[in-house]
């Protein structure tokens, strides 16, 4: 072989292992927007760029697949339902208490269904995995609640947080397994 053959052959090869690695992630890219939908997205641009936006969603998945998620048992189910439905009518007398009561319930909910119930970032990226869609609904409702605790939020904004946290509450009763990890099996 001649200097110019084996030059075009490993030329060809480069070429031909950048389109394989470019294929690899763009198959990956895809893989995580489906799994994370509008969690992708927000991600990307909470860290500045797709590569570390990746990475980190990768990492949560990783975290949460060593989670022991289970549904929750139908007597567990009855009793978190039934509280729920006290949460609301509760909001009518007083919606102050029933937003907190409801971002406390979320959490024993969490719990129950085998999520580690930390601190709120690190809880929300948790959920985001196996709830990627309504996920931005519990963020909305916390940052509410927040804004409640510090006096900054109306009657109507603390609808919006029922609102918010009866997506997350209905996601977590179903007794259908997670659509992230249906999806990932």
């Amino acid at each position: 072989m001649d200097n110019t053959t084996i030059l075009i052959v490993v030329v060809g090869l480069a070429v031909l292992l950048g389109l394989v690695a470019l294929l690899v992630q763009t198959r990956r890219r895809k893989a995580l927007q489906d799994r994370f939908g509008p969690e992708y997205e927000r991600t990307v641009e909470e860290r500045g760029g797709r590569r570390k936006a990746e990475a980190e969603l990768q990492d949560r998945a990783r975290r949460v697949e060593a989670f022991a998620i289970k549904p929750l048992r139908p007597g567990d189910r009855e009793r978190y339902i039934r509280s729920w439905t006290q949460v609301q009518a509760d909001f009518v007398d007083n919606p102050k208490v029933a937003v907190g009561r409801a971002d406390e319930l979320l959490s024993e909910i969490m719990a129950a269904r085998g999520y580690p119930v930390g601190d709120f970032e690190q809880r929300s990226a948790d959920l985001s995995v196996d709830h990627p869609v309504v996920v931005q609904n519990y963020r909305a409702g916390h940052e509410i609640a927040m804004r409640q605790a510090g006096g900054r939020a109306g009657t109507e904004d603390l609808r919006q947080a029922m609102i918010h946290y009866r997506a997350l509450f209905e996601d977590l009763v179903s007794d259908a397994e997670p659509v992230a990890r249906a999806r990932a099996s």
